[in-house]
């Protein structure tokens, strides 16, 4: 069952929303946005969210009155990211129901354990996503075929999460290649997306010349299978 954990970004800077979107995806997370306190009580009234990440400075009304008002309605898990690194600041976030709080600018992996340590703390459970006879575990990022565990490259470990996050979908080539740039500046291009396709498919597939986890989605790309 795919149980993939449901992120709720609060922020007015677009391009904070765009590269934090970016690499928790990459993570294996599925991220929303709202850029104010309107939209972003919105989304949450209509949307079930696993954890929000939200800043205290909003262009539209502010973190500190989203807060309480999404721990009125449920008790989602709440983390304040803020430039804002004063104590009455950080005591007033908590005292509202934050679950914790991390100052900009940060580094994106102690945010993404900072954010699984509070889901931990929230009683939630791992998320494991079973694809036939593969499960993959996406907070420990461990990959098992038949009990025995694969080991995957940082690439197509994110080229795989891609696919699982765009479940029921079809991402196009274009789109794949966004997801497993390399962000420490290796070259990934389209023959590459091949290579790392058929690398997967050798990897996961009983037999990769018939696959039915990554299926082809002829002159448009790829998906998962049923």
């Amino acid at each position: 069952m795919d149980t993939e954990t449901r992120v709720l970004i609060v922020e007015d800077d677009a391009y904070i929303v765009k590269t934090l979107s970016a690499f928790l995806e990459s993570e294996g997370f599925s991220c929303a946005a709202a850029d104010g306190q309107e939209a972003a009580l919105e989304l949450f009234s209509q949307n079930e969210y696993d954890l929000v990440l939200l800043d205290v400075a909003l262009r539209e009304g502010n973190g500190f009155v989203v807060c309480s008002a999404m721990k009125r309605m449920r008790g989602t898990p709440v983390i304040f990211l803020t430039a804002s690194g004063d104590e009455h600041s950080v005591v007033t976030g908590l005292e509202l129901g934050a679950d914790d709080y991390i100052a900009k600018p940060f580094r994106p992996r102690e945010l993404v354990s900072r954010m699984r340590a509070v889901m931990r703390r929230a009683g939630y459970a791992r998320s494991v996503i079973e694809l036939g006879s593969v499960r993959v575990d996406t907070e420990t990022g461990k990959v098992q075929k038949n009990g025995v565990e694969i080991f995957l490259t940082a690439l197509e470990y994110r080229l795989l999460l891609a696919l699982i996050n765009a479940r029921g979908n079809t991402l196009t080539r274009a789109q794949l290649l966004e997801h497993i740039w390399d962000s420490a500046g290796d070259f990934v291009n389209d023959n590459t997306l091949t290579v790392y396709i058929k690398r997967l498919r050798d990897k996961l597939e009983d037999d990769p010349q018939e696959p039915r986890i990554i299926k082809t989605v002829r002159s448009v790309g790829y998906k998962l299978g049923e």
